[in-house]
């Protein structure tokens, strides 16, 4: 009898153990503002869901399939949703984010909105439920469009071969450049009872509030001779830097969390994050260790890789938080 309790407390434990350790998957799909970025030769573009892991404990992995330049319509025309779709498993979560490429003149990526753009919505909504995932649902986040008259941009992508140009006038305005783009998955949201996070409302509060000058820092507007990756500089209005990618992605996280209230527990922030494959704000822990404030302690959470001890000034006080992929000193 007494063997029998032993063996049914192991099991308890082991499974209580398993449980602990169960990870959720958030797969993401979607266009550039979303997407991994390459960092080579320390290029400084990021998604804000490439900053997103950061704002979650290790019970949440994030699996990020967003591809530059793809609209909902192309997403599923070149079998990338197929294979997201085979990976989700019941409890995973899909986060939905298109429309940049969606309202793109170009026949393999423009879609409708109230027509096509909502068909392809509601096929990633029904398939992820089909697979037992959960869908949730995001409009584009805002263009930095202080202009009343929208330039003209059949692709945002060709932003990235612009240069910076210092005689553009604009107002203290946001003006909206998505129209019904930003409402259609809203309006899904609401047909299919689905989680919904209207990233636009946020990403225009952010971008108003900061105003015209301010809100260059979240976006890739670099002078020449400001970053060695772009000589020449850069001024777009799409897509963002390391630290916009970060204010963004802290925001959504914090929207997602009233939105999905299960996920609410794992949603952490640190004053810093470091990681060595541009998930962190920082790839090197001793810039991030030189650039903390001082008079203040200063959380520091690595994500991965193995890192020196950095020196640390006498008057800075410094916390790390190492996660399991990460080890400081020998």
């Amino acid at each position: 009898m007494k063997k029998s309790i032993s063996y049914l407390l192991v099991i308890v434990v082991v499974l209580m153990t398993t449980a602990a350790k169960k990870t959720v998957t958030i797969f993401m799909i979607g266009d550039s503002t979303m997407a991994n970025k390459s960092i080579d030769n320390d290029k400084q573009e990021r998604g804000w869901g490439m900053a997103l892991q950061g704002f979650f404990t290790e019970n949440v992995r994030v699996d990020n399939h967003a591809v530059n330049g793809r609209s909902s319509k192309s997403f599923i025309d070149e079998g990338r949703w197929d294979k997201v779709k085979e990976l989700i498993k019941p409890g995973d979560y899909v986060f939905i984010q298109f429309g940049h490429n969606d309202e793109k003149p170009q026949p393999e990526r423009h879609t409708v909105p109230g027509g096509s753009f909502d068909d392809n919505l509601r096929k990633f909504v029904k398939e992820t439920r089909e697979r037992g995932g959960i869908p949730v649902l995001f409009n584009c986040v805002v263009r930095r469009n202080f202009m009343k008259v929208v330039p003209k941009n059949d692709d945002d992508e060709k932003l990235r071969e612009s240069t910076y140009s210092n005689d553009t006038i604009e107002s203290d305005t946001l003006f909206d450049t998505h129209g019904e783009y930003r409402l259609a998955p809203k309006r899904v949201a609401e047909e299919m009872k689905v989680l919904f996070v209207d990233a636009n409302a946020i990403t225009h509060n952010l971008e108003q509030g900061m105003g015209r000058e301010a809100s260059k820092r979240l976006h890739m507007w670099f002078r020449p001779g400001e970053h060695p990756s772009m000589p020449d500089g850069r001024q777009d209005n799409t897509h963002y830097c390391v630290y916009g990618a970060h204010v963004v992605a802290g925001l959504l996280v914090d929207a997602i969390g009233e939105v999905v209230p299960e996920l609410r527990p794992y949603i952490v922030h640190y004053d810093l994050v470091v990681a060595n494959n541009g998930f962190g704000n920082y790839m090197s822990l001793q810039k991030a260790v030189d650039e903390a404030p001082e008079g203040k302690t200063t959380a520091i959470r690595i994500l991965n890789g193995s890192w020196p001890k950095p020196v640390v000034s006498r008057n800075k006080k410094i916390k790390y938080y190492c996660d399991s992929q990460a080890k400081i000193g020998d």
